[in-house]
């Protein structure tokens, strides 16, 4: 499998990550068969695993945890916090009080003494990205982690972020990792520029879109019986949604893409994300082993030219096909007080 620098850290990722989300108590209960997925995607040549301490609550990294022994040294190992971990108010978000303690739980949790690439899950509107900054730059300095990153921060949280490092001379962010795929191509008119811009790699996540871009969804038809919109439910991102109608309308055109790759609609995906020269690597979410082995085939697959024009085609760079798939909006967007002039 192709490995690529990630940003201008040093540090070698295969071009797929695997992401740890639907490991345990949110996806695969099986923890032994969790185990064997983590173990056959190390075998396949990815070396990097993904999770966070949000992820069935805390039980993805146990599992990771448990799967790494005998391999950690050969493995970087991501996690995440911000989220809430707890009715506490305390235990959520990035202050000093709770990164700190947020990444001691980890650790123990997944069994390590360093975290390689240790994320903010979300932005933190709440906190000073300088008192963030400082205390992951304590834990670097204390051997625990190895390196910052961000998850879902839009640019102008980055280029704060690295004005606020530059200032304090605290640690910089190395990476960010956003959602991007062919239905959800917002991050090309800013945030992968500006990742550029500041020597940044990028992990995106979710290349599938949630399982729409895995064939198994087709107009006037029932859902499998093993998708994930029949195990979940519908909810804001899936067949019923606002933006599925086209979403079901462009499916069979991405498929002639595929088939004239030489590929499927998820090898189509996978490789899509990972053709823009921004992206480090894309991170696959297996819950299945036979899911594993579908998104593994796509791993040393590059698209032409033709094939990249003709997605274009479909769906236009820097578009995002449903507002729904915004994982991200600003206060001043959610809440209507702020952006409304009070007499």
């Amino acid at each position: 499998m192709e490995l690529r620098v990630l940003g201008r850290s040093g540090v070698r990722f295969s071009t797929l990550t695997l992401g740890a989300m639907a490991f345990g108590s949110m996806g695969n209960t099986d923890r032994d068969d969790c185990v064997r997925i983590i173990h056959r995607a190390l075998d396949a040549g990815i070396n990097v695993v993904d999770t966070a301490d949000v992820y069935s609550g805390g039980e993805s990294e146990e599992i990771v945890g448990q799967a790494l022994k005998g391999r950690r040294d050969d493995v970087v190992l991501a996690t995440k916090s911000y989220n809430p971990m707890g009715r506490d108010p305390n235990r959520r978000g990035s202050s000093r009080r709770w990164i700190i303690q947020a990444c001691e739980d980890s650790l123990r949790r997944l069994g390590t003494d360093y975290i390689d690439l240790y994320q903010l899950h979300r932005p933190d509107e709440n906190t000073d990205i300088e008192d963030t900054l400082g205390a992951l730059t304590d834990l670097v300095r204390q051997g625990k982690v190895r390196m910052i990153g961000s998850s879902t921060f839009p640019a102008e949280a980055i280029v704060e972020a690295h004005w606020a490092a530059e200032r304090r001379g605290t640690e910089r962010l190395r990476s960010e990792q956003p959602p991007y795929s062919i239905f959800v191509r917002g991050i090309e008119r800013d945030l992968l520029p500006t990742c550029q811009r500041y020597g940044m790699g990028v992990i995106v996540w979710s290349p599938l879109n949630g399982g729409w871009l895995t064939g198994k969804y087709r107009r006037d038809e029932p859902m499998p019986s093993d998708s994930r919109f029949a195990r979940t439910g519908r909810g804001p991102w899936g067949i019923d949604s606002p933006g599925a109608d086209r979403k079901l309308d462009l499916l069979p055109e991405l498929e002639v893409v595929a088939k004239d790759s030489g590929t499927d609609l998820i090898g189509l995906s996978l490789a899509f994300t990972v053709a823009h020269p921004a992206v480090t690597s894309a991170i696959i979410g297996p819950r299945t082993m036979e899911q594993l082995e579908s998104q593994l085939a796509a791993a040393d697959l590059r698209l032409d030219d033709a094939a990249l024009d003709r997605i274009d085609e479909l769906v236009a760079p820097g578009e995002t096909v449903a507002r729904n798939d915004l994982s991200f909006e600003p206060r001043a967007i959610r809440h209507k007080a702020q952006r409304r002039i009070r007499g």
